[in-house]
């Protein structure tokens, strides 16, 4: 035997809205109150809500010496965070074993190590799957009237992971105008790299 019990309104033993309809609209408790839910909230069949993980942040120890002009694997082998284990710190990968679209952003602050106002270009790049995806770089004027001491060059973008294979890596690019040694800063507020989940 089923029953169906029909109401526009039910309330609390104070006289509180607990669930209340007006026209297609269902309002489920009131301002100020929790409203825990057991089980799968769903719209339309499909889970409501997320988390924004894996996610991770990362930076480098010390600082970097690459060769001038050249496409660099930066390993930021220090983590701030890491949720799920996603980050190698010894390979520079972010791998995330969870599918989805992620946020990726990274810095690079580069310097000339042999004469201040020397630099030209600092470019961060991510790799994706071994291959360079998106890149960003600040370029200097190639003379000696304007002068730069370092530079900070930012990258992001959204990548979609399939869950188990693809990675993601952030190379590097300092140039300076005459050539010679350079350096990337390991302060952590210039040089680093993230990642978090995006709820779709």
């Amino acid at each position: 035997m089923t029953s169906i019990l029909k109401a526009d309104t039910i309330q609390d033993t104070d006289g509180n809205n607990i669930i209340n309809e007006s026209g297609n609209t269902i309002t489920i408790g009131a301002s100020g109150d929790t409203t825990n839910i057991i089980g799968t909230l769903q719209n339309n069949g499909a889970a409501v809500g997320g988390t924004m993980t894996p996610a991770f942040e990362a930076n480098i120890g010390s600082n970097l010496t690459p060769s001038n002009d050249v496409n660099t694997l930066i390993v930021f082998d220090t983590e701030r965070y890491d949720t799920d284990n996603a980050y190698d710190t010894s390979t520079g990968k972010f791998q995330p074993q969870t599918a989805g679209k992620y946020f990726l952003y990274g810095s690079i602050a580069g310097q000339s190590d042999v004469n201040n106002g020397n630099l030209f270009k600092s470019a961060a790049m991510i790799y994706f799957n071994g291959s360079e995806t998106r890149v960003e770089d600040l370029i200097g004027e190639n003379n000696s009237d304007t002068v730069f001491t370092r530079m900070s060059a930012g990258v992001s973008g959204v990548f979609t992971f399939n869950g188990s294979s693809d990675y993601a890596q952030i190379y590097a690019n300092i140039q300076t105008r005459t050539g010679g040694d350079v350096l990337i800063q390991s302060n952590v507020i210039r040089t680093y790299f993230g990642a978090y989940k995006i709820i779709e």
